[in-house]
């Protein structure tokens, strides 16, 4: 159904939201090496994302958004999610379009799938620069922003009347131009003029400030029903990254309050829910919006927390009989959707399934307990240095990803190495701190990364260019500065390792080494472009 008729047919008194899921990387595994399909082993990722979806459909959302990946960098991935949740599973989705990389003929290919797989609502957008490139360019030269596809969309017989076209607006400015607000806003309504029917913000963190822009918008004769964008805080560190990606004017007093507590993750999630719950509480309150978009980086337990503070989660659905057939049967009467009296066999299963196991918020059990709740609780957290790859979280906060720095932005601090004696150079550097990055390393050298700071030193000076390691904990406080992560009471357990950068004939010679002096007590894995390296392949636990 498109998003502009359920905005319409909107009755309750309050307002309505949608929540926002970005493609796990760990879906197409058939696209990846052999080596690293091995270990990730399958389509967990995707699967419990799409568990994830079904649990919280059941708070009733108006719609859901798939985001088609920074640089256009995961269509396939977008396309497969966004068909599944809207065919399979009957969630109204929203799919996100972007102009970058894509080659003369694949909008309309993404257009021409989207509307088989029966999805009705399209998210406008130009787009991010593709990974490691600084500036954005045009691959087609008919699509170099947002406003283009609108009007394509628009002027084609096949899609017009088919779509609902949204676009995005940015109430504290986009982080690539320099245009001042009123030149922003002007853009928003030649996007609105061209015939789009709702609009979703950016996030932001400044609540009078999102209402003084809205009530601009308004003057401006844009009556588009504006959904604001609102990201839950979920750990200190990605809320920096988030807010450097998107040039976000954080107030003060909200950087302060999370710097006192940055090392305690629950108390930063609890903290994130709370302010949240501020900010639409204020913005809902002026009277200027029309409904929230939760970017939820694929995690369920904050916005299920909002959204309870709120009083917007509650109340049962009524519940009718319902026919479970393979395909859309017509409607009976106009007035009653054919939704309303068919469900496929997987969103019956799964309907079904969360009944049974379901239990009301305020008797969940803690983490750890219950069937349920672990699906819902056990990726809250950040499980060690990497995450979990059967996450759907997982690389949400990957370095050079969507929440990474732009490579041509510190290249000059790098230079261009052209020997091996260079490398060294800029690797040392790095450890020394008189650089911030690597071109393996976003942010600068952790604290826990000094109290083994002489080896690493001492490797790479060797040729062995370190890029990731820690050091082995044993019973570590969870709240300690230094190695410390996650809730009050929890301890910090991990093993020491070092991940660097070595010439083939070292590698042998550290095998060697392994063999006679390690006494199985040190575990390696080594590979280059083509194959694994080594008689111990096996991955540290």
């Amino acid at each position: 159904m498109k998003l502009s008729d359920k905005i319409a047919a909107h009755a309750s008194t309050q307002p309505f939201y949608t929540f926002e899921f970005f493609p796990p990387r760990t879906d197409q595994v058939g696209y990846m090496p052999k080596l690293v399909r091995f270990l990730l082993n399958g389509r967990q990722g995707f699967d419990n994302l799409i568990s994830r979806i079904s649990r919280l459909s059941l708070l009733h959302p108006i719609a859901i958004s798939v985001t088609w990946g920074a640089g256009g960098s995961t269509r396939g991935r977008s396309l497969d999610l966004a068909g599944l949740t809207q065919s399979e599973y009957s969630i109204d989705t929203i799919l996100h379009l972007t102009c970058t990389n894509m080659l003369p003929g694949m909008v309309e290919d993404a257009l021409r799938e989207a509307k088989a797989r029966g999805i009705q609502n399209i998210l406008a957008l130009r787009g991010d620069p593709p990974l490691g490139q600084e500036h954005w360019t045009p691959i087609d030269s008919r699509f170099t922003s947002a406003l283009d596809l609108v009007k394509y969309i628009r002027s084609s017989e096949e899609y017009s009347s088919h779509f609902c076209i949204g676009v995005a607006a940015y109430p504290e400015g986009h982080s690539e131009n320099d245009i001042n607000e009123d030149d922003a806003i002007n853009i928003l309504k030649q996007k609105v003029d061209a015939g789009a029917e709702f609009i979703v913000t950016q996030l932001f963190y400044d609540a009078d400030r999102f209402i003084e822009w809205t009530r601009k918008v308004r003057s401006r004769g844009i009556t588009t029903p504006i959904i604001s964008g609102v990201m839950p805080i979920q750990t200190y560190a990605s809320f920096l990254r988030v807010v450097k990606l998107c040039g976000a004017q954080v107030p003060s007093n909200i950087m302060v309050d999370l710097y006192t507590i940055r090392h305690d993750d629950q108390l930063v999630k609890d903290y994130g829910v709370r302010l949240t719950v501020d900010i639409i509480r204020r913005i809902t309150g002026s009277g200027l919006v029309s409904g929230i978009h939760f970017c939820t980086l694929n995690l369920e337990k904050s916005v299920q927390a909002v959204l309870e503070s709120l009083g917007w989660a509650g109340g049962s659905p009524i519940v009718k009989n319902k026919l479970i057939a393979g395909s859309p049967l017509p409607s009976i009467r106009p007035s009653l959707p054919s939704s309303d009296l068919v469900v496929t066999p997987s969103l019956a299963t799964t309907t079904a399934a969360n009944a049974l196991t379901s239990k009301p918020s305020l008797e969940v059990e803690p983490p750890g307990c219950g069937e349920l709740n672990n699906a819902a609780t056990w990726d809250e957290f950040p499980n060690g240095r990497f995450g979990d790859y059967k996450s759907p979280a997982f690389g949400m906060q990957d370095q050079w990803g969507g929440l990474g720095i732009n490579v041509h932005a510190v290249q000059s601090h790098w230079g261009n190495p052209t020997r091996t004696e260079d490398l060294t150079k800029l690797f040392l550097d790095y450890l020394d701190s008189n650089t911030s990055s690597t071109p393996f390393s976003a942010s600068p050298l952790s604290p826990e990364s000094g109290t083994i700071l002489e080896h690493l030193k001492k490797l790479t000076r060797k040729g062995l260019w370190t890029v990731c390691s820690q050091p082995a904990i044993d019973n570590a406080d969870s709240t300690d500065d230094v190695f410390g992560w996650g809730p009050k009471g929890g301890y910090v357990f991990q093993k020491g390792f070092v991940e660097f950068f070595a010439e083939e004939n070292i590698v042998c010679q550290i095998e060697k080494r392994i063999e006679m002096e390690g006494k199985g007590w040190i575990h390696f894995f080594a590979a280059n472009s083509q194959v694994g390296c080594g008689t111990r392949r096996e991955l540290m636990a």
